[in-house]
């Protein structure tokens, strides 16, 4: 374990001022947001004129945002993919011009059951980390009393396997962990390694072995579900991690790679002063939460959207620590910074990519609809449209968000949700088309045919979703279990939170027959009369609550569950 060393501050002093300068920059660029926009736009154009994408949209003709828009179309990542495909094959030039490296590829959950991969070059990671700069000078400037301390910091893998070419494929988080300054990760509590760890049991396990004799000052994670989990950890394993920080050993539940536990072996050494004070702890309080271990300055994750439920069990395991939101930041690239504590609202990254705003309603072809950073209408909504480094032009992100402010002319934005059919209560980003596509596979399976079923999220402990089927099927719980494991193998964030518990299995709410026509006939007459062309039944439903209708109808067998550990709600 790495402790302060005499240089430390002196670096830290230094680090810090270059920190401060980047903020000024930053802060600066705000006030000419506009101007430094199109600066961020026309240098990723020139320096990707020769790709193959640039050819085909005449980048080296484009003078202006007015060039760029008339030439260049809002794309999806499906318009992307066949480029990104090529470039995965070696055909750097595909998206990028000559000379440029990519580092690894950025893996996220698409629309459809084949992951995103987004291309990180230099030049993008540059920007990324700029970003995280950025917020966390500001954090640390608002906290300085978490500088010079532990950061209990989770990341993931960014080599989970290989393209054929030999670049990594994983998470992004992870190169930033692994190329992070020497200073700062002297002060991380897990090392790269923890990453690796497959099994959640062992991981949360791991994690909290390694923090809870630490002095950890800030923790900082993607979902607060992420720290409500190492809480809930800590809590339920507190005597046998105690004895663990007592004997110098490792016995985590679940399954911990050879190769991970060997990587750790040298954090591990015996603290039996720390487990002292430990024990001390719990057996005052009655319990060992993170409130009664470490002296937190801040806690930094997302708040916005559905997310923020989580926050209603930070006071139990954190007290009342401050929470400074992440910002909206998607594998993709960073959208925005907040500034400020117990706000998702941050002031977009003018410096880093360059960014449209589509208002929420309207379609990407509707060039009226299209906004630049500096024409957004406080309390107005829209969707983020991104120019990356990451060989993404007029990219779609599909997240929503709503214009709070403005710092200079740079907006203040608060993100909303994600697409008009996705649903995130624990960051799982589930799409109506994986949805739809899983249950037509469950049914299939199971000899069904493809009749009408909701599907939506319901906040507990954990949140899961309930199914509402009006088909009569011999074991229906069965189909909520089929369905619960086909989400897992389309959505890798969908497995992820079930795996680790932070999202329970789909609980069955099995319909008398017809009854979601009938709804869906009221709901048409509704929203415009019964020949309504446009009306669409909803697979999904996005937020807490919003199936409540199916509640209050006649069921059969209601509250039945899928899965093996299920019960009724």
């Amino acid at each position: 374990m790495s402790s302060r060393s005499f240089f430390d501050p002196v670096l830290a002093t230094l680090a810090r001022a270059h920190a401060q300068r980047q903020f000024d920059r930053f802060m600066r660029a705000t006030e000419s947001a506009r101007e430094t926009q199109e600066r961020v736009l026309l240098a990723k154009l020139r320096r990707n004129a020769d790709s193959v994408f640039g050819r085909k949209h005449g980048f080296s003709r484009i003078r202006s945002y007015q060039d760029f828009a008339a030439q260049v179309p809002v794309h999806t990542y499906e318009d992307l993919r066949p480029y990104v495909k090529r470039v995965m094959a070696g055909e750097t030039q595909a998206l990028f011009g000559r000379g440029q490296r990519v580092l690894m590829f950025a893996m996220t959950s698409g629309s459809t059951d084949e992951p995103k991969y987004v291309p990180v070059t230099p030049e993008f990671l540059s920007e990324y980390r700029r970003g995280w700069n950025v917020f966390g000078v500001k954090a640390l400037l608002d906290h300085p009393g978490a500088l010079l301390r532990s950061i209990l910091q989770v990341t993931s893998d960014m080599d989970e396997y290989q393209t054929e070419s030999g670049i990594p494929c994983g998470s992004i988080s992870g190169l930033l962990a692994a190329t992070q300054k020497r200073l700062v990760r002297k002060y991380y509590v897990c090392p790269r390694a923890t990453g690796r760890i497959a099994d959640p049991d062992a991981r949360y396990y791991t994690i909290m072995r390694l923090a809870l004799s630490r002095d950890v000052s800030w923790m900082i994670t993607a979902s607060p579900a992420t720290q409500v989990k190492l809480g809930y950890v800590g809590a339920r394993h507190a005597e046998r991690l105690i004895r663990d920080i007592h004997d110098g050993t490792l016995q985590a539940p679940g399954e911990l790679p050879d190769a991970t536990r060997h990587a750790i072996a040298g954090k591990l050494l015996p603290d039996r002063e720390a487990a002292r004070r430990l024990s001390a702890v719990a057996a005052k309080h009655g319990e060992l939460l993170p409130k009664h271990c470490w002296k937190l300055a801040f806690l930094s994750n997302w708040t916005g959207g559905t997310l923020r439920l989580h926050l209603q069990h930070f006071p139990h395991y954190f007290g009342y620590t401050p929470v400074r939101d992440i910002g909206l930041l998607a594998t993709e690239g960073r959208v925005s910074i907040p500034l400020t504590d117990g706000t998702a609202a941050g002031v977009l990254d003018v410096t880093g990519s360059f960014f449209e705003f589509v208002d929420a309603e309207a379609d990407a072809t509707d060039k009226a609809a299209i906004h630049r950073c500096d024409e957004l209408t406080p309390g107005g909504e829209y969707r983020v449209i991104m120019t990356t480094s990451a060989g993404f032009y007029r990219y779609d992100l599909g997240d929503y968000v709503r214009a709070c402010d403005y710092v200079g002319q740079a907006p203040v934005i608060e993100f909303l949700h994600r697409g008009a059919h996705v649903s995130s209560v624990t960051g799982e980003k589930l799409t109506e088309w994986q949805v739809t596509a899983a249950f037509l596979r469950v049914s299939r399976a199971l000899g069904l045919s493809l009749t009408d079923f909701s599907i939506a999220p319901v906040w507990a402990d954990p949140p899961f979703y309930r199914l509402h089927l009006d088909v009569e099927v011999g074991d229906p719980g069965r189909v909520a279990m089929l369905l619960d494991e086909e989400l897992s193998r389309m959505n890798m964030e969908y497995a992820s939170k079930r795996s680790s518990g932070r999202l329970g299995p789909i609980v069955l709410n099995p319909l008398l027959p017809g009854t979601l026509a009938r709804l869906d006939d009221a709901d048409r007459l509704r929203r415009g009369g019964a020949a309504n062309e446009q009306y669409k039944h909803q697979y999904l439903f996005t937020k807490p609550g919003d199936d409540q209708a199916f509640l209050a109808v006649g069921t059969v067998h209601p509250g039945i569950a899928g899965g093996a550990d299920g019960g009724t709600r």
